[in-house]
Protein backbone atom coordinates (compact mmCIF):
# COMPACT_ATOMS: atom_id res chain seq x y z
CA UNK A 1 0.00 0.00 0.00
CA UNK A 2 2.44 2.60 0.88
CA UNK A 3 4.40 1.69 -2.43
CA UNK A 4 0.71 2.81 -4.56
CA UNK A 5 0.32 5.94 -2.02
CA UNK A 6 4.08 6.76 -3.06
CA UNK A 7 3.08 6.49 -6.32
CA UNK A 8 0.26 9.08 -6.41
CA UNK A 9 2.80 11.93 -7.33
CA UNK A 10 3.50 11.82 -10.84
CA UNK A 11 7.10 12.69 -10.39
CA UNK A 12 7.60 9.79 -7.66
CA UNK A 13 5.95 7.63 -10.53
CA UNK A 14 8.31 8.45 -12.74
CA UNK A 15 11.00 8.17 -10.74
CA UNK A 16 9.91 4.65 -10.05
CA UNK A 17 9.18 3.74 -13.52
CA UNK A 18 12.68 5.16 -14.82
CA UNK A 19 14.36 2.52 -11.62
CA UNK A 20 11.93 -0.68 -13.28
CA UNK A 21 13.68 0.41 -16.33
CA UNK A 22 17.11 0.27 -15.05
CA UNK A 23 18.07 4.36 -15.74
CA UNK A 24 20.23 5.93 -14.30
CA UNK A 25 18.43 8.62 -12.51
CA UNK A 26 21.59 10.37 -11.40
CA UNK A 27 22.45 11.67 -7.44
CA UNK A 28 19.89 13.95 -7.59
CA UNK A 29 16.77 11.52 -8.65
CA UNK A 30 18.43 9.29 -6.10
CA UNK A 31 18.97 11.45 -3.44
CA UNK A 32 15.24 12.80 -4.41
CA UNK A 33 13.49 9.10 -3.96
CA UNK A 34 14.86 8.62 -1.02
CA UNK A 35 14.37 11.96 0.87
CA UNK A 36 10.57 11.54 -0.10
CA UNK A 37 10.66 7.85 -0.36
CA UNK A 38 12.14 7.36 3.11
CA UNK A 39 8.02 8.93 4.72
CA UNK A 40 6.08 5.87 2.56
CA UNK A 41 8.52 2.91 2.35
CA UNK A 42 10.89 0.95 5.11
CA UNK A 43 14.79 1.20 4.36
CA UNK A 44 15.55 -1.74 3.09
CA UNK A 45 12.93 -1.41 0.48
CA UNK A 46 14.62 2.38 -0.57
CA UNK A 47 17.99 -0.01 -0.97
CA UNK A 48 16.39 -2.35 -3.20
CA UNK A 49 14.65 -0.42 -5.65
CA UNK A 50 17.56 2.16 -5.99
CA UNK A 51 19.85 -0.62 -6.57
CA UNK A 52 17.91 -1.09 -9.94
CA UNK A 53 19.50 2.36 -11.10
CA UNK A 54 22.97 0.34 -12.84
CA UNK A 55 25.11 3.41 -10.82
CA UNK A 56 23.94 2.30 -7.85
CA UNK A 57 24.88 -0.60 -5.94
CA UNK A 58 23.94 -1.43 -2.81
CA UNK A 59 26.57 0.38 -0.70
CA UNK A 60 26.12 3.27 -2.45
CA UNK A 61 22.29 2.98 -1.93
CA UNK A 62 22.86 2.07 1.69
CA UNK A 63 24.91 4.87 2.33
CA UNK A 64 22.23 7.33 0.89
CA UNK A 65 19.76 6.03 2.69
CA UNK A 66 21.56 6.20 5.96
CA UNK A 67 23.16 10.23 5.49
CA UNK A 68 18.82 10.95 4.99
CA UNK A 69 17.59 8.70 7.54
CA UNK A 70 20.25 10.07 10.08
CA UNK A 71 19.93 13.91 9.43
CA UNK A 72 15.82 13.36 8.56
CA UNK A 73 16.14 15.60 5.62
CA UNK A 74 12.46 16.97 4.59
CA UNK A 75 11.41 16.27 0.91
CA UNK A 76 12.60 18.51 -1.25
CA UNK A 77 10.28 22.01 -2.09
CA UNK A 78 9.68 22.24 -6.21
CA UNK A 79 12.09 25.05 -6.80
CA UNK A 80 15.14 22.79 -5.21
CA UNK A 81 14.07 19.78 -7.62
CA UNK A 82 14.35 21.86 -10.38
CA UNK A 83 17.26 23.47 -9.34
CA UNK A 84 19.02 19.84 -8.64
CA UNK A 85 17.60 18.34 -12.02
CA UNK A 86 19.39 21.06 -14.18
CA UNK A 87 22.95 19.33 -12.49
CA UNK A 88 22.30 16.21 -14.11
CA UNK A 89 21.42 14.46 -17.57
CA UNK A 90 18.01 12.71 -15.99
CA UNK A 91 15.40 15.10 -15.58
CA UNK A 92 13.82 14.56 -12.96
CA UNK A 93 10.82 17.20 -13.19
CA UNK A 94 9.77 15.78 -16.88
CA UNK A 95 6.90 18.67 -17.10
CA UNK A 96 8.79 21.65 -15.20
CA UNK A 97 6.86 23.68 -17.61
CA UNK A 98 3.65 23.05 -15.36
CA UNK A 99 3.40 24.94 -11.95
CA UNK A 100 1.99 22.32 -9.84
CA UNK A 101 5.09 19.80 -11.28
CA UNK A 102 7.43 17.94 -8.89
CA UNK A 103 5.84 19.78 -6.40
CA UNK A 104 5.64 16.45 -3.53
CA UNK A 105 3.38 18.21 -0.84
CA UNK A 106 0.75 18.56 -3.49
CA UNK A 107 0.31 15.42 -4.32
CA UNK A 108 1.62 13.17 -1.34
CA UNK A 109 0.58 13.46 2.87
CA UNK A 110 3.10 13.56 5.15
CA UNK A 111 2.80 13.21 8.78
CA UNK A 112 2.37 15.71 11.06
CA UNK A 113 6.13 15.41 12.28
CA UNK A 114 7.42 16.42 9.14
CA UNK A 115 5.23 19.70 8.42
CA UNK A 116 6.36 20.85 12.13
CA UNK A 117 10.14 19.83 11.19
CA UNK A 118 9.71 22.13 7.87
CA UNK A 119 7.63 25.02 9.57
CA UNK A 120 10.32 25.03 12.60
CA UNK A 121 13.53 24.94 9.97
CA UNK A 122 11.76 27.96 8.21
CA UNK A 123 11.30 30.07 11.67
CA UNK A 124 15.24 29.41 12.14
CA UNK A 125 15.79 31.24 9.02
CA UNK A 126 13.77 34.24 9.24
CA UNK A 127 15.40 34.19 12.76
CA UNK A 128 19.13 33.86 11.58
CA UNK A 129 18.41 36.63 8.85
CA UNK A 130 17.05 38.99 11.19
CA UNK A 131 19.71 41.75 12.38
Amino acid sequence: MALEDLKKDPMMSYLLDALHDGKDIGHYGRLVFVMVGRHFLPAEELIRLMMQDPDCDEAKARSLVDQVLQHRYNPPRRERILEWSKRQEFPLCPHSDDPDACNVYKNLEFSDETYGNIAEYREEKIHAAEP
